[in-house]
């Protein structure tokens, strides 16, 4: 710039970002001169040498003082910074990984959710599967019970077509899944007349509920305990009855793929339709065992009473397991009367014990339900099948008929085994009893496997 004041080149130097240094040339006094700026001027060396003599170089430098913060504000801000810097940096670092855990975690059980149900859809012979929202509908927010058991709650339901369920809803957790699974798997498949039909389950998240078809007149119990209305069956439908469960699980222990044992035979396990076609329920308790296996080693499972005795000793379980339950149902049969009852004398509190006694006096129509004439007008019948029920209860499992030939002696009249141990009440098997009646009269119905019925009409 030509005759500018000093003040103005200086002014200029520091309006201009890239201006570090400036130089004025004034020739004969301080009033105008020529002011040279970077973009002009790059050394000495090239500055005219006749102009080097009154020449002022000026050149820009930064302000020490910051504008509002002293000195000792400023160590102290950088204090906090080193002290507090690196805990906040390892804080947010902890808060990211806690975070992407708990995300991990989300998705690791949404994805093991996923492949267990995919798993239940690709069992070979599943039945339908409903979902949650159809079957809450169809129970009206399962709000129609039925009755509870040791696996869980039953209600009605109506499904859309109109068709009447029982949908049974199964509780807990490891257990609840292992049954759920098993039952499943083991019964899906499985369609004979009488067995209670596996229509079809849920699964929908930690719910698991399965649908059976509807069985209007309820279980047995409450037909031989005369417990419904007064109601008395005959002889007749009686035997049909042990007919169509001694079909059942012939079928269950040598028609299926596996044998199925079913290893909680009661009353309350056997359903009635609306003609009293009598149809086996309940596998929750099964145990699958191979074709070739001759038995298998398991905890003692079932209700007290109807155990039987090499169970209590040696946790040995075979498929004669059931056909000894099956004897001790066919005996309550007959009598009209439960394996324990107290409302009655002491003497006659074990109903194994009075059978004994009656095969030893010969008073075995003494034992007959006393409130069917028809009953007793059949006595010969009768006593025909306690012979039946007495070759069941052998002491010794290996004694036992398998249940096809019960079928055969049933059905075509094939002779029952005439060397029989009448003696189910000896010593050994007297402890056993009285553990399984102090078992049995201390537990909570809702304990005891099996469902628990509350209204007979109203059943699984």
């Amino acid at each position: 710039m030509k005759n500018v004041n000093v003040e103005t080149c200086k002014q200029a130097c520091l309006k201009n970002c890239s201006c570090k240094a400036v130089l004025y040339w004034s020739y004969y006094s301080n009033s105008s001169g020529d002011c040279y700026l970077p973009s002009d001027l790059f050394t000495m060396a090239s500055f005219p040498d006749n102009r080097r003599m009154h020449t002022t170089a000026f050149i820009k430098v930064q302000n020490a003082r910051a504008p509002s913060l002293s000195v000792s504000q400023n160590k102290r801000k950088n204090l906090v910074a080193k002290v507090l810097g690196p805990a906040i940096g390892i804080s947010l670092i902890l808060v990211v990984v806690f975070v992407m855990f708990i995300v991990h975690k989300k998705r690791l059980h949404a994805k093991t959710k996923e492949e267990e149900e995919e798993y239940l859809l690709q069992v070979r012979g599943m039945p339908t599967r409903f979902s949650y929202g159809q079957l809450k509908t169809a129970t009206e927010n399962f709000s129609r019970k039925l009755g509870e058991g040791g696996f869980g709650t039953v209600f009605e339901g109506i499904l859309e077509d109109g068709s009447k369920i029982a949908v049974k809803c199964l509780e807990g957790h490891g257990q609840v899944n292992k049954s759920f699974l098993a039952e499943v798997e083991s019964i899906g498949s499985i369609h004979h007349v009488n067995l209670v039909r596996l229509r079809g389950y849920s699964a929908w998240k930690s719910q698991r509920l399965l649908v059976y078809d509807f069985m209007s007149n309820g279980s047995l119990d409450s037909w031989i305990y005369h417990g419904y209305l007064g109601h008395v069956l005959e002889w007749e439908c009686r035997k049909n009855i042990i007919l169509h469960i001694a079909k059942g699980l012939a079928y269950l222990h040598e028609e299926c793929r596996q044998q199925i044992i079913h290893l909680d035979i009661k009353p309350q396990n056997i359903l009635l339709d609306d003609t009293f076609h009598a149809k086996v329920s309940d596998f929750g308790l099964s145990k699958l065992v191979k074709k070739n296996q001759t038995q298998v080693m398991t905890t003692i499972k079932g209700t007290p009473g109807y155990i039987a005795p090499e169970c209590w000793s040696s946790s040995v379980i075979t498929e004669k397991v059931d056909v000894y339950s099956f004897g001790i149902v066919v005996l309550e049969i007959l009598c009209g009367r439960k394996i324990f009852d107290r409302s009655l004398p002491e003497e006659s509190w074990h109903l194994l014990a009075v059978f004994q006694k009656s095969w030893e006096q010969g008073t075995l129509l003494d034992m007959v339900d006393k409130y069917s004439e028809n009953m007793q007008a059949n006595g010969a019948e009768v006593v025909e099948m306690m012979k039946v029920a007495s070759w069941c209860l052998q002491t010794d499992f290996t004694r036992r008929p398998s249940m096809s030939i019960i079928v055969k002696v049933l059905e075509d009249g094939m002779s029952v085994e005439s060397n029989l141990d009448y003696n189910f009440t000896d010593l050994r098997m007297q402890k056993t009893t009285i553990a399984q009646e102090k078992e049995l009269t201390q537990l909570m119905p809702s304990i005891l496997s099996g469902p628990r019925w509350v209204t007979p009409a109203m059943q699984l």
